[in-house]
């Protein structure tokens, strides 16, 4: 009669699921390069002005080039883990993009004030954004809470045997 070894529930998740899923790894991608790209036309733009622009121009352009360094390097990140860490993620990408949309949503609205032009329509479009990406937060923040949850009960239904220490010496 022969037993199978008793694997710990990080063992057993990491067997079942070893690498990125081939649509994790075109998401990875396309956040990567449409971070990147994003990042050299924003510089584009910013670098090729003949003359200095004013200051709150430059905050914009560094707001949405940080926007695009962070969606660059959310898809750098998850194309080096390889593997998802129970929808981390997607809590990442989540956070991402309500950071974002809540950012661009201020500064349009504060544009919007000054100028003297319609606030309304830049809040309701950039409440919808706003609504959209805390919609996607919420729901990443509870696919987590429950792959974790369902960790700890096979930690507990599958306890790793414990592991003694041997010398090679």
């Amino acid at each position: 009669m022969t037993e199978e070894p008793r694997l710990s529930a990080r063992e057993l998740i990491e067997r079942l699921e070893p690498a990125l899923s081939r649509a994790r790894r075109i998401r990875a991608v396309t956040a990567l390069l449409t971070g990147l790209s994003g990042t050299v036309f924003m510089a584009a733009l910013w670098g090729g002005e003949p003359g200095p622009l004013p200051g709150r121009t430059q905050v914009m352009f560094a707001l949405l080039t940080a926007v695009c360094l962070a969606w660059a390097g959310y898809g750098g990140w998850l194309l080096m883990r390889r593997v998802p860490l129970f929808a981390a993620d997607r809590v990442i990408a989540a956070w991402i993009a309500l950071a974002a949309s809540l950012v661009t949503t201020a500064a349009l609205a504060v544009l919007a004030v000054r100028r003297g032009t319609g606030l309304v329509p830049v809040l309701a479009a950039g409440g919808l954004f706003v609504a959209a990406a805390l919609v996607l937060a919420v729901r990443a923040h509870a696919r987590r809470a429950a792959l974790l949850r369902r960790a700890r009960e096979l930690a507990r239904t599958h306890p790793s045997p414990p592991r003694t220490h041997t010398s090679e010496d």
